[in-house]
């Protein structure tokens, strides 16, 4: 079997009208490209006949691999069972709502080749209600651009390509799946992004709504957390219970100094509370973060896993020449 070049992942859930069109269109494109391919579809948990139909066209082509979920798992699990499973060198993700369009992947694939490590799509004329999806989204691609550092005008388009070492080392939970550039960057990657075509959905219903925002808030945090400080927690809880120790040190001792010089009486006053609890509040922090640092050491020293990543490596003893991470 020949080395496969490209690996299109796909989650599906509940788009039985969808398959066979977007099957057809997919493979004339990525038979055109003259690569070699593999289709890899998820089946995150479907109730209509999206499977049997998968069924039908894996008979009929051994290049389409399918994925079963036992249940629903969300489409961050989806992505990270298709990244597990994909052979090809450069991974490409899409939607099975035929919004992405597939004769964008050469475009993708282009841009793969000027050496970036991940290309994204910005759907620039998205096709999708303004205030449910479109404005919620405009809010949060400044803020996840702003807070990760990784610009990008369209967080939440699937259509992407990557290097199949990005994605290898890349591991999603929860709701992740939209912030893998962000996450990616940890490990030092070049990141692009195209204008890509969008459509209009022609089957079924969106899977999303505005309760998707307040998700994707808590998941930012994580992933502020993740970046900044993974390997150094005590220096967000550690900064933290400083500051609260020292402003209750300073209200106490401006409490202790009136009781001292003006005999004032202090048992009763709010401040005094106030004080108690930035100490105590100050201790528990640090402990934390000493704590968050024992945790780390235990995460990476028992998977003896470093805390770096390597691109490549030139020795002039020939030890490990051009390997990469």
């Amino acid at each position: 079997m020949d080395q496969v070049i490209l690996s299109i992942v796909i989650p599906l859930y509940n788009e039985e009208k969808n398959i066979v069109p977007l099957y057809t269109h997919l493979k004339r494109v990525l038979e055109e490209s003259g690569q070699s391919y593999e289709i890899i579809i998820v089946d995150d948990g479907s109730t209509d006949r999206s499977f049997s139909l998968l069924q039908e066209l894996h008979h009929q082509d051994p290049r389409l691999r399918v994925l079963r979920f036992r249940r629903n798992f969300g489409q961050t699990a989806a992505f990270a069972a298709g990244f597990d499973y994909a052979q090809g060198d450069i991974v490409i993700t899409m939607d099975a709502d035929l919004q992405n369009d597939p004769d964008d992947i050469p475009l993708l694939l282009k841009k793969i080749e000027e050496g970036y490590d991940v290309v994204s799509g910005w759907r620039v004329e998205r096709r999708d209600p303004f205030l449910t999806r479109r404005f919620p989204s405009l809010v949060a691609n400044w803020l996840i651009s702003r807070i990760t550092g990784i610009h990008l005008h369209d967080y939440g388009c699937s259509l992407k390509a990557y290097r199949r070492e990005v994605v290898k080392q890349i591991k999603l939970y929860g709701e992740l799946h939209r912030f893998i550039p962000a996450i990616a960057s940890w490990i030092g990657v070049s990141v692009a992004e195209i204008p890509v075509r969008h459509h209009p959905r022609r089957f079924g219903r969106s899977k999303y709504g505005l309760t998707r925002t307040f998700k994707v808030v808590l998941d930012l945090l994580t992933v502020w957390f993740l970046l900044s400080y993974s390997t150094r927690p005590i220096h967000i809880f550690g900064g933290l219970g400083l500051a609260s120790w020292a402003l209750g040190v300073i209200l106490g001792g401006y409490l202790t100094f009136l009781k001292l010089a003006f005999h004032q009486d202090i048992g009763g006053r709010p401040l005094l509370l106030l004080a108690i609890l930035l100490v105590t509040l100050g201790v528990q922090l640090i402990s934390m973060g000493l704590l968050g640092e024992l945790i780390v050491r235990v995460y990476y020293e028992s998977q003896r896993k470093p805390i770096y990543t390597i691109r490549e490596i030139l020795d002039t003893s020939g030890r490990d020449e051009g390997r990469q991470n």
